[in-house]
């Protein structure tokens, strides 16, 4: 692992000190390093990390140093004592509540409210109020709603958009009344499709004698589940439209109507209020009264009641957390100023806090965590990530994941069990995957132990189509079947997945990369079937197809780019005096010839767009500059170009100011809720009623450039 050290003060890249060494080093070990290289005396070094003083015979894992990270180092004035003053940065701002006023709700209406996860639950608005700093009424899409969502267990508080709450649904549909392309509120268990689930929006396809089918909405974004049958068909709902206050007439039927069935808070005592249970109730006594005079630990989410904490309490702490007496910290951990490091309990008991330990984890890439995350399409995106060309190449898979080509840094699938797999890494780990290019054969995950902290094993049970299986499995385009599989009939109607080439697959595939990780572009699931493998189990078989344009990296036309290596990481490797070492790929194909670097045309429709925008017609040249190091970069910089300065990603609905800066209108809007009616960039005065009007040829070009973006934004 390599890190730097830079004198406080000093200018990043300045005179940095890029030192090679391991998580386990000492600090008195990194103090000889920069005596050795700068001639301070350890004596003389204070070494800072995160606020944190850097304290002799402790480790750097102990501080949670991590790769290409910056150690601040004070020198000690011989003369005179030094003090130094550490200053928390807030990075979030404080959000000022101001009472408001809606169009459609008041205080006390009984609504609907849909949470993250697209599902609607009744509540009762509690308080209504904007980010301004003057009352009354206020655009509806600025407005914040404070929610009590009513249920048969605790009740729940939450913060909502006018967006995400409508009129409760009181109205049940009869089967007669239901008709092919209408749009209702049902009941539907997306793991357990028999079982009694939560209330999704649902647009009806086809109506059966005891059933309907068609397309379940999930996910704030509503994302579409095809082919979705609900059986619970006497429960069906009528969506509320919002009315008008001036313009409401009082729903008598709201009175007294019953709350909407949903799965038990807890199926060991199915919610009975008066029976007791530990898993619901108080973790000593069981009981479930008093729930005033219950506090919840903010780490375990057990419950106790105060009376029977040992020794107990007389009332509610004031703190914001809380936490039970097997999940609070230790006091060891614990260290008071002026005093060392120790080791907890628990710490102690780790293989990293022996000293007798032979591995030394603390060298490699295995450890380090991410140092960027994307942010430009949301984490479950479908396709394409805008920017990333096929046959770019990572040296390791933790840049994978920071590129947003595939998250995970160790599981081979990505996904959710709940909706659809986005993308997967082959290498080879599983003896019967089989890779022929753009067709491949893809074993499940599952049915090893990986108990003592393995990554890998021989398979040793059965695989089941759950989890990350059943994600990869919903890909395919048919219906889902978890015991014999399902082939498609169309297979290029199936949803997208993004397949990345490991390294070490090339002892099973010639198509495989020489070193690093490859993307390869975008496969669709063909089948998936159970099957017994080699190892005697049963292992879920996936058989995958190329669909993607772009010409793969072993095809004529096709490329593989220069290998991509963490910042710093060839520097390091100089430092330690090390050259990169290719793996001998003597048993496999000769990796695709590498080609320079071609300059970048932009297609005709984006030209014609870039040439409308003469508000950024400045940036635009600067952009048209990298076109020659190729779309990577010409990406990049319009990416950097175009970057709102308040939420610092990419402008969405962009309004171009007088004095050619673009912003998201949504963040200009916030900015003119609290009374600020400047430009963010320059403070050039725009006025109180200036016309926050969308720069359209803009919004185009940056949706051609980057498709898909848009989905993960406001």
């Amino acid at each position: 692992m390599y890190i730097k050290v830079r004198k406080l003060g000093a200018k990043p890249g300045d005179d940095d000190l890029l030192v090679n060494l391991s998580k386990k080093a000492k600090i008195q070990e990194l103090r000889k390093m920069i005596q050795d290289e700068w001639s301070i005396e350890p004596e003389k070094q204070r070494l800072y990390y995160k606020g944190k003083q850097l304290i002799d015979d402790h480790e750097l894992f102990e501080y949670g140093v991590q790769l290409n990270d910056v150690i601040q180092m004070l020198i000690k004035a011989e003369d005179k004592k030094e003090e130094v003053k550490e200053e928390l940065i807030k990075n979030s701002t404080v959000r000022e509540e101001v009472v408001a006023q809606s169009k459609y709700y008041k205080v006390g209406d009984k609504i609907d409210m849909r949470d993250t996860n697209g599902c609607w639950f009744e509540a009762k608005v509690e308080k209504i109020y904007s980010n301004g700093d003057d009352t009354g009424a206020k655009e509806e899409p600025e407005l914040f709603f404070k929610c009590l969502q009513e249920t048969n267990f605790l009740p729940v508080r939450l913060e909502v958009s006018f967006d995400n709450l409508r009129p409760r649904s009181y109205k049940m549909y009869k089967m007669s009344e239901l008709s092919p392309g209408m749009t209702v509120l049902v009941n539907y268990n997306i793991d357990e499709s028999k079982e009694r689930g939560y209330w999704y929006d649902f647009k009806i396809a086809y109506k059966f004698v005891k059933s309907i089918k068609g397309t379940l909405f999930f996910g704030r974004d509503r994302n579409p589940l095809e082919n979705v049958t609900v059986k619970f068909v006497d429960e069906v709902l009528k969506i509320e439209k919002p009315v008008l206050l001036d313009e409401r007439v009082d729903v008598k039927e709201l009175d007294g109507l019953e709350l909407r069935k949903v799965p038990y808070y807890c199926k060991k005592c199915k919610d009975v209020p008066d029976k007791k249970c530990r898993e619901c109730g108080c973790r000593v006594c069981f009981g479930k009264n008093n729930v005033e005079n219950m506090l919840l630990c903010d780490e375990c989410d057990d419950g106790y009641h105060i009376g029977c904490l040992n020794p107990p309490l007389t009332e509610i702490p004031e703190e914001e957390e809380w936490y039970c007496p097997s999940c609070k910290t230790d006091e060891n951990e614990i260290v008071k100023a002026g005093d060392k490091l120790k080791f907890s309990n628990k710490k102690s008991k780790m293989p990293s806090a022996k000293d007798g330990t032979a591995r030394d984890w603390g060298k490699g890439m295995a450890c380090v965590g991410k140092t960027k995350e994307c942010t430009i399409v949301s984490k479950d995106h479908l396709g394409p990530i805008p920017g990333v060309e096929v046959g770019t190449c990572w040296k390791y898979r933790l840049q994978v994941a920071e590129a947003g080509i595939h998250r995970p840094i160790v599981a081979g699938i990505h996904g959710r069990s709940c909706s659809f797999a986005y993308s997967l890494v082959l290498s080879g780990g599983y003896e019967d995957d089989v890779d022929n290019g753009n067709e491949f054969l893809y074993t499940g995950s599952g049915g090893r132990d990986l108990s003592g902290n393995k990554r890998v094993s021989e398979q040793s049970c059965d695989q089941t189509l759950t989890k990350l299986n059943k994600a990869l499995a919903m890909n395919c385009n048919a219906k889902f079947n978890a015991k014999d599989g399902a082939e498609a009939k169309d297979w290029k109607g199936g949803k997208p997945v993004r397949v990345v080439r490991n390294y070490k697959g090339a002892k099973h595939s010639k198509y495989a990369p020489t070193d690093g990780n490859r993307y390869d572009g975008i496969y669709k699931v063909i089948k998936y079937y159970p099957e017994k493998g080699k190892s005697g189990f049963i292992v879920w078989r996936y058989k995958l197809r190329r669909d993607d344009p772009t010409p793969a990296p072993w095809e004529e036309g096709g490329q593989q780019f220069d290998m991509i290596y963490p910042d710093g990481y060839l520097e390091a490797q100089e430092k330690k005096g090390t050259k990169r070492v290719l793996t001998d790929a003597s048993n496999s194909s000769p990796a695709p010839k590498r080609t320079k670097t071609e300059v970048y045309k932009l297609p005709a429709d984006v030209k014609s767009l870039i040439d409308e925008d003469t508000g950024n017609a400045k940036s635009w040249k600067e952009c048209k500059e990298c076109l020659r190091d190729g779309k990577v970069k010409f990406l990049e910089k319009v990416e950097e170009i175009f970057m709102c300065i308040c939420c610092q990603e990419v402008v969405h609905l962009p309004v171009t100011t007088q004095c050619s800066h673009n912003i998201c209108r949504s963040c200009l809007r916030r900015s003119f809720a609290s009374d600020i009616h400047t430009c963010p960039y320059c403070r050039f005065e725009l006025g109180r009623g200036y016309e926050m009007k969308i720069n359209e040829a803009l919004t185009k070009t940056l949706q051609k450039l980057f498709p898909g973006y848009e989905t993960s934004r406001d």
